[in-house]
């Protein structure tokens, strides 16, 4: 392995970085700590180290046709090396790096947080595992190039996507008490990525059952192969882009009720206080006209004292 292919593979790390900075913007209004961004980055991709060992010892135990040449020669092989060996462990891996890293910390604090985090987790398994691939891969720069193109348009957004989906139904219960949760937003996301690999898995295998039509496209670039995955990714964004928007309304909703409760609260205080400081002056007054009325009396009653001692009586 040369110093130019390697530099070439940590280019793979391009498209993630790009995504997190697109998510990064989206979150401006309320930012995120980076230190929390971050961590949860790099738990994602450090994620993808246990998940790749799992992948190897479940391969063990794998129905017939799993290990083909160049991949599942059988559909049940497809379908388990898309959902037992890629899909259940990386979204789970995804979403344990956001509930180690985020959900409990007192940032995680709007319904925009499981989208962002859920995102940066995604990304950071993305980046590690983009650039795992562009390592070993390729035999060919025209290879490196296809496959850098195919992650970085369709792998890259596809675990964005289903990392903001399993944090948004995750806050979406925490914070409105509706929706599936971390648990059912982990099996949307597990739905969606591993009917994305289950169809990238089987395609070789149905070209090679006859349906030749499948590996049609532009040059080396299976178009019609890449359809269906570029399909779910493109759906699956869509419903990033409507689970944002029921977010930041949510979000700025609870934010103007808190002002408004803050606002009442101060209100309620500044009454309190007026009151307090009326009191205090009518008792200062009360005081002071009693202090005032004090000699008045006094002489008063010594008047009366007198009048009343036969020693003071004019004579007659």
């Amino acid at each position: 392995m040369g110093l130019a292919q390697l530099q070439l593979a940590l280019m793979g790390a391009l498209p993630a970085i790009g995504a997190m900075l697109l998510f990064d913007r989206l979150d401006a209004k309320r930012p995120e700590p980076r230190g929390t961004l971050r961590r949860v980055a790099l738990a994602g991709g450090l994620s993808a180290i246990p998940v790749i060992l799992i992948g190897e010892l479940l391969q063990q135990f794998g129905p017939t046709g799993l290990q083909g040449q160049d991949g599942p020669s059988s559909y049940a092989g497809a379908a388990y090396m898309a959902f037992v060996i890629a899909a259940i462990p990386e979204e789970f891996a995804k979403m344990a790096s956001m509930w180690l890293f985020a959900w409990r910390r007192p940032e995680f604090d709007e319904r925009m947080d499981g989208i962002v985090y859920g995102a940066r987790a995604g990304l950071g398994f993305a980046l590690v595992e983009n650039v795992a691939y562009l390592l070993l891969l390729p035999d060919s720069f025209s290879q490196y190039v296809s496959l850098f193109l195919g992650r970085a348009v369709l792998a890259v957004p596809g675990h964005a996507t289903w990392g903001a989906i399993m944090g948004y139904f995750a806050a979406r219960r925490r914070f409105d008490g509706r929706g599936p949760g971390m648990f059912g937003g982990y099996l949307i996301a597990v739905a969606l990525h591993g009917f994305y690999d289950l169809w990238l898995f089987a395609a070789p295998v149905a070209m090679a059952d006859g349906f030749t039509w499948i590996g049609l496209g532009i040059g080396n670039v299976p178009i019609i192969a890449y359809a269906l995955p570029a399909l779910i990714v493109v759906g699956g964004a869509l419903l990033v882009r409507v689970a944002m928007k029921r977010a930041l309304a949510g979000d700025d909703a609870a934010e103007a009720h808190a002002h408004a409760e803050a606002h009442a609260a101060q209100q309620q205080q500044h009454y309190a206080q007026q009151q307090y400081y009326a009191q205090q002056q009518a008792q200062q007054e009360y005081w002071a006209q009693q202090q005032a009325a004090a000699p008045q009396d006094l002489a008063r009653t010594g008047r009366t004292v007198l009048a009343d001692d036969p020693r003071h009586r004019p004579p007659g």
